[in-house]
């Protein structure tokens, strides 16, 4: 994945990118209080507990397809409501995913069901780990600011990624922003969310 430096491309790896991203996310996730779980998100199916535990799901699938073996979103397990050190654990996991697409090989190659590129499909956990993260802290009075290495990759991925997201229903209508807003929000805003809402729904 590319981004730019200085006006020079610089190509990192996907565990690279993911590394960065979880250093963002496992804090947030932390900082969500047990008297948080309930509330809402700016995902409009998902309370915060059901959206720790999505992306909890996805950290644990994505490390299968990064070694080419298949996932299994068939069903969400409750991770938070196995025991109270769930935080640790997602933290353990976030370290796991991170190693898996860093492993040589990862990034080579088709992954999953649909055979896409292993790049892509590294991206897309990429994605869900980083706005997510914006989710979970508008949810619960958090502060959250993507790291700025990782959003020219995903804006990239998410044009290419949008018209089979949206027809899914993974992503939402394009929100409008100002053309001049900064990458970050114009990121939110191509997958349907509005990066101006405070907080909830």
């Amino acid at each position: 994945m590319e981004t730019q430096a200085n006006g020079q491309a610089q190509v990192y790896g996907v565990g690279e990118l993911m590394a960065v991203a979880a250093e963002h996310a496992v804090p947030v996730v932390a900082g969500i209080g047990d008297q948080a779980l309930t509330g809402p998100t700016p995902c409009a199916d998902y309370d915060v507990k059901s959206l720790v535990n999505h992306l909890f799901q996805v950290i644990v699938e994505f490390q299968k397809l990064a070694v080419k073996e298949d996932s299994d979103f068939s069903s969400t397990p409750d991770r938070v409501g196995e025991g109270a050190d769930w935080r640790e654990r997602f933290a353990r996991e976030a370290d796991a995913l991170v190693a898996a697409w860093s492993a040589p090989g990862a990034e080579e190659g088709e992954s999953g069901a649909m055979k896409m590129p292993a790049r892509l499909v590294g991206s897309m956990a990429l994605l869900d780990l980083t706005v997510h993260a914006w989710d979970l802290a508008r949810a619960t009075g958090q502060v959250y600011e993507a790291p700025p290495r990782v959003v020219a990759p995903l804006a990239a991925a998410v044009a290419e990624l949008a018209p089979t997201a949206r027809s899914m229903g993974v992503f939402g209508e394009p929100v409008p922003v100002a053309a001049d807003a900064p990458g970050f929000e114009r990121l939110l805003a191509a997958t349907g969310r509005d990066p101006y809402r405070v907080s909830g729904r």
